[in-house]
C-alpha cells in the first residue's frame, strides 16, 4: 500500500517537473525574442548588475 502511494507521488511529481520544465524553456525563448541574448542566463546577468549598483549606490559593499 505505501509503495502505491509513492509510486503516485512520483508521478505527481514528474508531471509537476515536466510543467515547470515547459515554462522554463518558453521564458527563456520569450526573453531571447526580446533581446536577452543567452535568454534567463543573460536576464540573471542583468539583474544581479542591478542590484550590484544599488548595493554601491548605497555605500554597502
Amino acid at each position: 500500500m505505501e509503495q502505491n502511494k509513492l509510486l503516485k507521488r512520483i508521478s505527481e511529481l514528474e508531471s509537476i517537473n515536466d510543467q515547470l520544465i515547459s515554462e522554463l524553456r518558453f521564458l527563456d525563448s520569450l526573453l531571447r525574442k526580446i533581446g536577452f541574448e543567452e535568454g534567463l542566463k543573460t536576464l540573471k546577468f542583468a539583474a544581479q548588475e542591478i542590484l550590484e549598483q544599488d548595493r554601491m549606490g548605497k555605500g554597502e559593499l
